[in-house]
């Protein structure tokens, strides 16, 4: 199953979807948003593109209230996680939270097959040594919104967990 992992949108949805867009069209199958989306309007746009959106918030973030009701609507392909969120999605138990430190804490318990992150606009994939004697990757994206860094986002096959930091197309005039 191949996701696509975004963090720090900051409203900037052109570049969001963008990003999206383009993962889909790689076979992306899920969306794990990692924080930051600040106007949770701003995830209707992804509506259209048919996939499931994991998210939580971060820092910047906007109105929780709706965000959680978005979630709950008919047919609704949100999954609002709160704070931090444990989800198995290809087989995979992954880690959901936006801070990088709580991430490295929580990427050395060796519970996690991975955790991702974003909040510092630093995109990085690194496998972090953890308790149990393995590793578990720390994935995050940097930030979709551009924001201060180049817009960037993580393409991912859980599979064969693989994954690789990839530039955001600059978005198709409306």
């Amino acid at each position: 199953m191949k996701i696509c992992i975004i963090s720090d949108s900051h409203d900037n949805h052109p570049l969001m979807v963008s990003a999206v867009s383009e993962a889909k069209e790689q076979g992306a199958e899920a969306v794990l948003h990692c924080g930051d989306v600040v106007a949770p309007s701003i995830l209707r746009k992804l509506q259209a593109l048919g996939l499931p959106v994991h998210v939580i918030y971060g820092n910047n973030a906007g109105d929780l209230y709706a965000m959680a009701r978005m979630a709950h609507e008919p047919g609704s392909l949100f999954h609002f996680h709160g704070q931090d969120g444990g989800i198995d999605l290809g087989g995979r138990r992954i880690f959901l939270v936006h801070y990088p430190h709580y991430a490295r804490a929580m990427a050395c318990t060796g519970e996690w097959d991975m955790v991702c992150c974003g909040h510092d606009h630093k995109a990085n994939i690194e496998a972090i040594p953890n308790i149990k004697g393995g590793s578990t990757l720390l994935l995050n994206p940097g930030t979709v919104g551009g924001i201060a860094a180049p817009a960037t986002y993580i393409l991912g096959d859980l599979a064969d967990m693989t994954f690789a930091i990839v530039p955001v197309p600059e978005p198709v005039p409306a």
